[in-house]
């Protein structure tokens, strides 16, 4: 709870600052440009989070995007059906988070050794399938783009609702069923779950499959936005905000810990950094410096509640 209440505090602070940061940071269109990069971004956290929360992490998350729209730009340029093409990056979802969680499990393979090399292995791919060159979509493909872009609820941008339904199911998952609770105990103790009778390696690979499944959601919904993938750089990078995003919300990469509130507040914090560093005119080089003080700070202070906590109970 003392997390999260930070991690809100730190969130309206930030909100207060771009207030003062210029003319527009204010006004309902940038809100709504905050709203579609909130529900994007949100969605790739949320499963960041749930595999962190496990004890695993993926470091391919990425790459993965890139290479699932690539996949999915070449498909509906060539006339697939939108249903079509969803149904294969989905499938390739389920397969990549599959064979991730089988080689940290079985295998005994390291998580980071895992996804760093799916890293490259799909940013080589999504290069090959487009042959090195922009896939685009093309003009054909209006439905897709408004269903995952244009469209709005209550004016509000699809891409924020489709992330208040995601928020709703991993709430469910994580924190009203004995699934999710499985999930935790395997992050806090692995091996105390696994003698009580826990199947961990099954609920760590859902972990995994969970993970890159929102990997694909964010792939679908920045191609509809973009219109095309530049497949040597689309999504590059994006692991690193995922992960970021989770631990601002209060999960820790020791495992075991974090909430949905949490995690999607993670996300808001660091779109809303990026608009404050947008509209106060500061050089858009230092975003990834502001970005990592305040990961940084998080981290210092998810320490300091550890040692305060482990004094008291002492």
């Amino acid at each position: 709870m003392k997390k999260l209440i930070g991690s809100l505090t730190f969130m309206l602070l930030l909100y207060a600052a771009l207030y003062f940061t210029g003319e527009g940071a204010f006004d309902l269109r940038n809100h709504a440009n905050m709203a579609r990069q909130i529900g994007q971004l949100g969605i790739l956290c949320l499963g960041a989070g749930t595999l962190i929360i496990a004890g695993g992490i993926d470091l391919s998350m990425g790459s993965f995007i890139g290479l699932c729209g690539a996949v999915l730009a070449v498909g509906l340029s060539k006339g697939w059906h939108p249903a079509v093409g969803i149904g294969v990056v989905c499938t390739m979802g389920v397969v990549a988070g599959t064979i991730h969680g089988l080689l940290v499990t079985k295998l005994k393979v390291q998580a980071f050794i895992v996804t760093l090399c799916g890293l490259f292995i799909y940013r080589g791919l999504a290069r090959w399938w487009t042959g090195e060159t922009n896939a685009g979509l093309g003009g054909g493909s209006l439905e897709f783009r408004y269903l995952f872009n244009g469209a709005r609820l209550l004016g509000i941008p699809i891409e924020f609702v489709y992330l208040l339904g995601a928020a709703a199911l991993a709430g469910l998952l994580l924190h009203r069923s004995i699934y999710g609770r499985y999930l935790f105990a395997i992050g806090s103790n692995e091996l105390a779950a696994k003698y009580s009778g826990i199947s961990v390696d099954a609920y760590k690979i859902l972990a995994y499959v969970a993970c890159s499944l929102s990997a694909v959601l964010f792939s679908i919904l920045k191609l509809a936005e973009t219109g095309s993938v530049p497949p040597s750089n689309h999504g590059a990078s994006m692991e690193l905000y995922a992960i970021a995003g989770a631990v601002l919300g209060g999960c820790s990469l020791r495992g075991g810990e974090g909430n949905v509130i949490g995690i999607v507040i993670g996300a808001v914090i660091l779109v809303l950094l990026n608009s404050v560093v947008n509209f106060a005119m500061i050089p858009q080089s230092l975003e990834y410096t502001a970005i990592g003080s305040a990961l940084l700070l998080g981290a210092i202070l998810d320490e300091a509640l550890r040692r305060r906590s482990a004094v008291r109970k002492g």
